[in-house]
């Protein structure tokens, strides 16, 4: 395996100048994690605020009982000992529940949480665990219910699993039938090519939905444990009842300083403004940055004239009414993207956290709303970011002299592509056919000029028999090039194939295909090679030649 870097632009401005430049936009986080006194400094920290956050031990009892179910592996329940031990810090990180876990980005966030507990933990000389937070309050099914796979007719075949409520439920909520899973995994068992580990891991798949029904998150869970729970991975959804409860006081804060987070969240946009930054995420009027779930439907909160109201008016509460809504049934709230850092920090000691490019920057619109409930923000540490390159593709590149950076231009790949086949072109049809219609119009127009002294009918008439002559020319032409194309299929396919393992759907490979693909070509061992790669907190895109 050889890991060479390579520079993969993440569309997220801020994010970049975050981690290569970071005094730039010190203005909306909390320090740098590049420098090594900022570890200390916010463990040190930690150690002073532990009585502002969630008890270890009622912490440690929730975590021991979803994990035993979901995730019941002796290196977790070391894990969870340790950080029960006062002076144990977390390195979290989260992610939608996706089918089959979604893409190969949530995988490489969950490595990067592990190794940088690891790293921590040498560093400071105290227990650091990794956690990662399942974000199954989030309430769009279209985003987790799929994943991609490239198929041996090279094809990006996609999976998807389909619920029987129609609502805007958290995901945790919804149920999945036996039914449904079966046909799914029955569909992964068509993707997959056949391999010597392709019968464990549909074995595997089948179990994940355990004796009945099941949630896409406890799957979720279920496969995560499976791939990571050696290592020491403890999980925990956002959306479980029972974490709820333990999370009350922290939604009565937010509920009773809703307004000064509020003033806080519009500050951090016009901070942002004045550094050139738009934020990637919404802060709205009025918005009061909760959810809360009624009917089946998870319904975002805004205060209007005294009271918290959906936007259609379906619910609606005043400040009194609310907390005593959030006593009586917890479960129905749930946090967005701007109040979820503050319950992740309240619930957790965290020293840091593991983002994407897009999460870096709207969490830029935190860093003064931790400082309202008594909080600061962690450090931020860039999720690790890889494109895989098969041997059979790095075969194929070296085959066309072909580097990473010729398939991540687009277009130029395209053209590349066209070169190789003209230069296929013995016959050199595009330059014989110019010359025989170029030939053909010389020949032509002056005899259509003459038929005008005759008669203007026969001048009107020829010009139309000359356009038609040179249409059935440019078909023959593109028949022409139809065949040739066809009589070089093969290296055309291995073509189409390095683009469509390194960029398929034109996004980078991370953020498409599924880590099935990959364990069914290399095993299950494949995680550990991943594990083995050194450890880059710049998060800077490296590629894995296998």
């Amino acid at each position: 395996m050889n890991v060479v870097q390579e520079q993969l632009s993440s569309a997220q401005p801020l994010a970049e100048v975050y981690v290569n430049q970071f005094s730039a936009v010190e203005l909306l986080y909390e320090s740098d994690p590049a420098q090594s006194t900022s570890w200390s400094k916010r463990a040190a920290w930690l150690d002073e605020s532990e009585h502002t956050r969630l008890g270890r031990a009622d912490l440690a009892t929730y975590l021991r009982g979803y994990n035993r179910e979901f995730n019941p592996h002796p290196a977790v329940e070391q894990a969870i000992s340790e950080l029960e031990q006062p002076g144990a810090a977390v390195i979290v990180g989260g992610q939608q529940s996706g089918l089959f876990t979604g893409p190969l980005l949530v995988i490489y966030k969950a490595l990067t949480v592990i190794k940088a507990a690891k790293k921590a933990s040498a560093q400071l000389q105290r227990p650091v665990v990794p956690v990662f937070w399942i974000a199954g309050e989030d309430h769009d099914w279209d985003e987790v219910n799929h994943s991609y796979f490239l198929s041996p007719e090279l094809q990006v075949g996609r999976i998807r699993v389909h619920r029987d409520a129609v609502d805007r439920g958290p995901v945790s909520y919804t149920s999945v039938s036996s039914k449904e899973w079966e046909r799914a995994v029955a569909e992964l068992e068509q993707q997959l090519p056949d391999s010597e580990f392709k019968a464990q891991l549909l074995d595997m798949a089948h179990q994940l939905q355990g004796k009945d029904a099941s949630s896409l998150s406890e799957m979720f869970a279920r496969l995560m444990g499976n791939l990571f729970g050696k290592y020491g991975l403890i999980l925990l959804d956002s959306a479980d009842p029972k974490l709820r409860q333990l999370e009350l006081p922290v939604f009565e804060a937010i509920i009773a300083q809703n307004d000064e987070l509020e003033s806080a969240y519009f500050d951090a946009v016009r901070d942002m403004a004045d550094l050139g930054y738009t934020p990637s995420a919404e802060v709205a009027e009025g918005g009061a940055n909760l959810f809360y779930v009624d009917d089946h439907e998870r319904r975002l909160l805004f205060k209007q004239s005294g009271r918290y109201s959906d936007r259609k008016h379906k619910v609606s509460f005043s400040q009194e009414e609310l907390l005593a809504e959030l006593h009586k049934y917890p479960e129905r709230f749930s946090n967005n993207v701007l109040t979820r850092p503050l319950m992740q920090d309240s619930v957790l000691p965290v020293l840091a956290t593991v983002l994407g490019p897009g999460e870096i920057s709207y969490w830029g619109l935190t860093r003064r709303a931790f400082r309202k409930l008594g909080l600061r923000m962690p450090l931020l540490l860039p999720r690790e970011s890889f494109t895989v390159v098969e041997p059979t593709v790095q075969k194929y590149m070296n085959k066309y002299a072909l580097k990473w950076n010729d398939v991540k231009e687009r277009e130029g790949f395209r053209q590349k592509r066209e070169a190789w086949l003209s230069a296929q072109d013995a016959l050199q049809t595009d330059t014989r056919f110019d010359e025989v219609i170029g030939t053909f119009t010389d020949m032509y127009n002056p005899l259509i000029e003459q038929l005008f002294s005759i008669d203007k009918g026969l001048h009107k008439l020829g010009g139309i028999n000359r356009d038609k002559i040179i249409e059935q020319m440019n078909y023959l032409r593109g028949k022409t090039k139809d065949a040739l194309a066809r009589n070089h299929d093969t290296g055309l396919r291995q073509l189409d194939r390095i683009e469509l393992s390194l960029f398929p759907l034109n996004k980078p490979q991370e953020r498409v295909y599924n880590i099935f693909y990959y364990l069914n070509r290399f095993g299950l061992d494949w995680i550990d090679g991943l594990m083995d790669i050194s450890y880059d907190e710049t998060g800077k895109h490296r590629i894995i030649y296998l």
